[in-house]
């Protein structure tokens, strides 16, 4: 018998923070897994430094070697935008990154987590310029970067901002 395929609790749509978002379409229980971030598995060397895209949707692994580029072979979970205050996380399991939800989340309200992005170079005014936080939140600390601050991480490690210089994420 054929196992049929249950449908995700989301949905992609336009999103105040950011062009497109995440959104839950039924409430989602604190801890559920919610979607697999997927892609092809590429390494950081093979990332051109020079993308003029302004949506970069890499996501570093714990390795520090190999990314996901869900350009090829990504889901949904590519479009999941930042927030200073976020109701999911990212968690790595076995080379496989999955979003968790941190809370309860209701029907219509976009799912997001914190990027907490690295840069291995000095961070430059271009580079914070790129990195600018949209989320609007009162917890908002208006960037995507890591916070040096942050003494607790979530789990969360993220994409690189548009035309930085060498990605990678350590956490």
């Amino acid at each position: 018998m054929k196992q049929r395929r249950q449908k995700l609790p989301i949905e992609v749509r336009s999103s105040q923070v950011h062009g497109r978002g995440v959104f839950a379409t039924k409430r989602i229980r604190k801890k559920t897994r919610i979607i697999q971030y997927t892609g092809k598995r590429v390494t950081w060397e093979s990332v051109p430094d020079d993308s003029g895209d302004p949506h970069t949707f890499l996501f570093g692994l714990d390795d520090g070697q190999l990314v996901i580029d869900p350009t090829i072979g990504g889901n949904d979970a590519r479009w999941i935008n930042h927030s200073c205050d976020p109701n999911c996380e990212a968690i790595e399991e076995d080379g496989r990154v999955f979003i968790h939800a941190l809370r309860d989340i209701r029907p219509g309200e976009e799912l997001s987590y914190d990027y907490r992005l690295e840069v291995d170079e000095p961070v430059t005014h271009e580079t914070e310029a790129e990195c600018k936080c949209f989320c609007g939140t009162s917890r908002c600390r208006g960037t995507m970067l890591e916070s040096p601050l942050s003494a607790t991480p979530t789990g969360s490690r993220r994409i690189s901002c548009s035309n930085s210089p060498r990605k990678r994420r350590k956490v």
